[in-house]
């Protein structure tokens, strides 16, 4: 690939070479590649076939996945948070030691693969809460628990420029990739001054279906705000929240 100089970028395609527009800038490449229809069907393109159902099923898990905590994580995703968890499936899904290759799946695979995985990079929970937690789940209650200790915010929580409040929050979902259904239940705190006065201690419980025998997720993250006269903004729109997989329990 090649990247477009220049005062007018182009988009499209002339001849053999397609014009487009990434996150990197405007690129261009040659066309080329293999024929659909002989990659469908030729004994040779086998293994290429078998690795391109598996993505796409990879694909769909992390859709569902997504979809599950889309209400956590309408203030806290990158614009490569998509990506990074298509890759992330694909080595849960090759993780699989009982099904052949091509049929490799997330129920059968490693659903723990998935334990901190961040979904903002700009704003890693490991970088932004410092306070010691504690979480578990119990699949007999359904219960997915966080639990974090009274602790002093401008010293346990990494604000970005500008924070004036913060918001502690978390989601437990069950999530069925065979159905292509999800159990959510969320939980927050209100809206908290970051300065040096302490918490109270946190206890989130988030409930879902007792008994399950999906793979169970807790996400913990944060959202950091500012106070402009009595009003609070979400800050920079969120573009720093943290959010991440705190815990997993595979089938």
């Amino acid at each position: 690939m090649a990247r477009q100089k220049g005062i007018i970028k182009l988009k499209g395609t002339i001849g053999d070479i397609t014009f487009y527009k990434t996150q990197d800038g405007h690129l261009a490449r040659e066309k080329g590649g293999i024929d659909a229809s002989r990659i469908a069907s030729d004994p040779a393109f086998q293994r290429t076939r078998e690795n391109g159902s598996e993505f796409g099923r990879a694909g769909k898990a992390g859709k569902l996945l997504r979809t599950a905590f889309r209400p956590l994580l309408l203030n806290a995703a990158d614009g490569r948070m998509v990506s990074r968890l298509t890759q992330k499936m694909v080595k849960v899904i090759q993780a699989d030691l009982v099904s052949v290759r091509g049929l490799r799946n997330v129920v059968d695979g490693e659903a723990e693969l998935l334990f901190g995985f961040e979904f903002n990079i700009r704003g890693k929970l490991g970088t932004s809460l410092y306070a010691p937690f504690v979480a578990s789940i119990d699949r007999v209650t359904g219960e997915i628990k966080v639990d974090i200790a009274s602790f002093i915010p401008a010293n346990m929580l990494a604000a970005p420029s500008g924070t004036t409040h913060f918001k502690i929050i978390s989601g437990g979902a069950a999530v069925d990739f065979e159905a292509e259904t999800f159990v959510l239940a969320t939980s927050e705190t209100a809206i908290l001054p970051w300065d040096s006065t302490p918490t109270t201690a946190i206890s989130q419980v988030n409930v879902v279906t007792a008994n399950s025998t999906k793979p169970l997720f807790l996400t913990l993250g944060v959202e950091f705000y500012q106070e402009i006269n009595g009003q609070m903004y979400p800050l920079k729109n969120g573009a720093f929240n943290p959010l991440s997989i705190a815990k997993v329990s595979g089938v």
